[in-house]
């Protein structure tokens, strides 16, 4: 069976199920740090470290942000030169503790995208995930603007930013990154991404909320934090008759969850 892709209300309860002690039992920091690495690693896969050394990320002041300073460090580790485009910096333990271990492997943070961008060989774009919604403002209009222009391949982190997270690149104006490494399962607004590499990354779903949420999972080969998803692994357009009753029985999931176990997490 296809993979399933995840509207964005049941993107934000799996989040939560995943946090909560009631579900995965994962801590915040926990997942970023593995979304980070998983999207690392998929790098390695297409990017060899000769030919793409200089990566620069772009991180926005949200959770997707935190996933470009993880990956950022272990790019650093696997021998690729890292620079990091981050504006706007929470002052939050988490966005601290980032901050402070990139800066403690003297990874250069940068004013200037466009700048930037004519110094490096690759682009993780990791400014906006799954949650964003609404106008996109200053300082990241220019930057995506510069994602529009440049002819670098850009790595986006679970939705290419300024995408509708389920419309997708609504009027084709937004930037179609070269590969995209969807997080827990894919988002509907992915199925306009058009690029040759599409990774899954985040191997933290057990099976038991796998077949809660019917997301088909592919397998992850041996060790590996990603795997690369087929062009025939995603999910059609919901015309069929099962389809339709999928959609259904998908929807009552994010109602239940975000009922209960969203309710119960920020009562």
């Amino acid at each position: 069976m296809p993979i399933k892709y995840l509207s964005q209300r049941a993107a934000q309860a799996i989040d939560v199920e995943l946090m909560s002690l009631a579900g995965g039992g994962f801590s915040f920091e926990q997942l970023v740090e593995l979304a980070g690495f998983s999207v690392a690693q998929a790098i390695t896969k297409e990017f060899d470290r000769d030919k793409y050394p200089r990566v620069v990320v772009f991180s926005g002041p949200g959770n997707n942000g935190l996933d470009g300073l993880v990956a950022a460090r272990h790019l650093t580790h696997f021998g690729y030169q890292p620079k990091v485009y981050y504006p706007k910096r929470a002052d939050k333990p988490a966005n601290n503790g980032l901050l402070k271990q990139c800066t403690e492997l003297d990874i250069p943070f940068v004013d200037c995208p466009e700048t930037v961008l004519r110094e490096s060989d690759l682009v993780v774009d990791a400014i906006f995930g799954f949650s964003f919604s609404g106008d996109v403002r200053q300082p990241f209009v220019s930057a995506i603007q510069a994602l529009k222009n440049t002819k670098l391949p850009i790595v986006s982190v679970d939705i290419p930013s300024a995408w509708d997270v389920e419309k997708g690149n609504v009027n084709g104006t937004g930037f179609q990154p070269t590969m995209l490494v969807s997080l827990t399962a894919p988002k509907e607004g992915a199925k306009d991404f058009s690029g040759p590499f599409h990774y899954l990354g985040g191997r933290f779903i057990s099976r038991r909320m796998e077949d809660k949420w019917e997301l088909n999972l592919p397998e992850f080969p041996g060790t590996d934090q990603c795997v690369r998803l087929d062009s025939g692994s995603a999910s059609s357009s919901d015309t069929t008759s099962d389809a339709k009753k999928k959609k259904e029985i998908g929807n009552k999931m994010d109602r239940h969850f975000l009922d209960n176990v969203v309710s119960q997490s920020f009562a």
